[in-house]
């Protein structure tokens, strides 16, 4: 079996390869896109790094591909969807350049602070400006984080060593994790207002996309610092840069940039920013690390069929995998339902499955709810592989049960999300036709399909708010596939759930919460 490397991998890793019995190695670096799509013909691995652009056309050029192993946690240069269609698994090895991206961002911050990139320079030059370099000290400051995954727990702990106060921003994870981490939640606006240095690790996303902006910069403190060795597209680079010109901002140390390579030239020319090439995660431990992972995950795989960190493919054999394939998709667009409507802060997530569920795989099917639920809010790369890992990371109970009590519908799936104060839930089943169907809300009956585009409506039970919404959409040239209301047990409270055959625009969703009765309104995108 022929597994071929295209981008630089650790020596740890080739060497273990070439140690595997019936594997035959190929080491062929900076391959043009022609060449790649002659060698990848008759290869059953393929080990890449972030250069390689795995596309459809090399994917479909592979007659024998079985894996695609990324040596790192990104796979944007490969096609996942190709890939799933031509029964390729890709694998990926997320988290293995956490320490390292955690030390570089201490690095920039203890650079900025003890002025280290004016100092060497400036000293090289043949000055001596002591009374210029004075710096300070991180004793007793206040560091603020914006995300508190793995990366910013990492960060939460070096900072306390330096015997910081560590505040932290991050709705999506509990309470009593960041208890026992030592760190201190608070809102965004609280964070942003208190901390000495800010340092981002938020996921990418269109609600973090531009998060540090003209309006959230001047919220920071007269003379802090902003980090970001996360994702350059959280910051306005053209804001910061005006924040750094008027001096709001004491300085900015930066990784990573909004359009890499090219950097704003305001932060290339400002003696405020600490600035290095997006290299956060190449340490020679990292790349060991990360290289010598995909080796043995690829092997395994290709050995023995076992699939670790995969990002497109179930764990389960092709039999059972066929049996499930409709619960998978009901439990997929239902946690993924309940994730774009919640704003609670996660504390547990409670599955429960009624019906003959003791003869299924249930367990994969609540991975593939869990990755539904979390992957909107995590920095890291989620799957049905890794999504039950990380919510334990985050602190976040994950409870499922089969009940056997008769429900109206048979193989009835029940989401909870509970937060210490609320509890938000969702069911859904599957009709004798294969339909896929919600079937209620927060406990209220709405039984209706689970289509693309969803507009989701909380309101008082009042007359007239079906003959409002309809006249909206109407007027909007929206159509309306199905519009179900229920209605709670006491009559005060409804929520409506309309199906419509296209996306709805923000100005016609204005409209809709714009009538008196509507409390709440969302478009669910599924």
């Amino acid at each position: 079996m022929k597994v071929l490397i295209t981008d630089p991998l650790s020596e740890e890793g080739v060497d273990y390869l070439k140690q595997q019995p019936g594997l035959d190695v190929l080491c062929h670096l900076e391959l043009s896109s022609e060449d790649l799509l002659s060698e990848i013909r008759d290869v059953e691995g393929l080990i890449v790094r972030s250069k390689t652009q795995v596309t459809e056309d090399v994917i479909e050029a592979a007659q024998r591909l079985r894996v695609i192993g990324r040596a790192g946690a990104g796979v944007d240069n490969i096609d996942l969807e190709a890939a799933t269609r031509k029964g390729v698994v890709v694998m990926n090895t997320p988290g293995g350049n956490s320490v390292s991206v955690a030390e570089h961002t201490f690095a920039l911050l203890l650079a900025w602070a003890r002025k280290i990139p004016i100092a060497d320079p400036s000293l090289r030059a043949g000055a001596w400006n002591k009374k210029a370099l004075i710096g300070q000290e991180l004793q007793n400051k206040t560091l603020g984080l914006i995300g508190l995954g793995k990366i910013g727990s990492l960060i939460a702990q070096r900072a306390q060593s330096f015997q910081m106060k560590v505040l932290a921003y991050d709705p999506f994870v509990s309470e009593e994790y960041t208890r026992d981490l030592g760190v201190e939640l608070r809102s965004l606006e609280d964070v942003l207002a208190e901390s000495d240095f800010v340092s981002l690790h938020a996921p990418l996303n269109e609600n973090t996309k531009g998060m540090i902006c003209e309006s959230t910069l001047h919220l920071m403190k007269k003379g802090a610092l902003l980090i970001n060795a996360a994702r350059g597209d959280l910051v306005v680079e053209e804001d910061l840069a005006e924040a750094l010109d008027k001096g709001h901002l004491g300085g900015a140390a930066l990784d990573v940039f909004e359009n890499e390579p090219k950097i704003h030239p305001l932060l290339l020319a400002s003696k405020q920013t600490v600035l290095t090439p997006h290299i956060a995660g190449s340490t020679v431990e990292a790349q060991s690390k990360v290289g010598y992972d995909i080796a043995q995950q690829v092997a395994a795989y290709l050995q023995d069929e076992v699939i670790v960190n995969a990002v497109n493919f179930p764990s389960v054999t092709p039999q059972v995998l066929e049996q499930i394939q409709p619960y998978l998709s009901l439990g997929e667009k239902l946690g993924s339902f309940i994730s774009q409507v919640s704003d609670l802060r996660l504390s547990e997530i409670g599955i429960r499955y009624y019906g003959d569920f003791t003869q299924v795989s249930y367990k994969l099917i609540s991975n593939y709810i869990l990755k539904a639920i979390l992957k909107p809010i995590l920095s890291e790369e989620i799957n049905q592989v890794n999504a039950r890992s990380f919510a334990k990371e985050r602190g976040i109970a994950v409870i499922e049960t089969v009940s056997t009590r008769q429900r109206s519908y048979s193989n009835l799936i029940s989401i909870q999300l509970r937060s210490s104060q609320k509890t938000e839930w969702i069911e859904g089943a599957i009709l004798h036709t294969g339909n896929l169907r919600l079937v209620s809300i927060d406990g209220i009956p709405v039984e209706t399909e689970l289509g693309k585009q969803i507009l989701f409506i909380r309101n008082q039970d009042t007359p007239g708010v079906i003959g409002q919404v309809g006249t909206i959409l109407g007027e909007a040239k929206i159509n309306i596939a199905s519009f179900v209301l229920g209605r709670d047990g006491d009559g005060a409270h409804a929520v409506g759930v309309v199906n419509a055959d296209g996306k709805i625009p923000e100005e016609v969703l204005q409209r809709i919460r714009s009538i008196p009765a509507v409390n709440f309104a969302l478009l669910i995108c599924l």
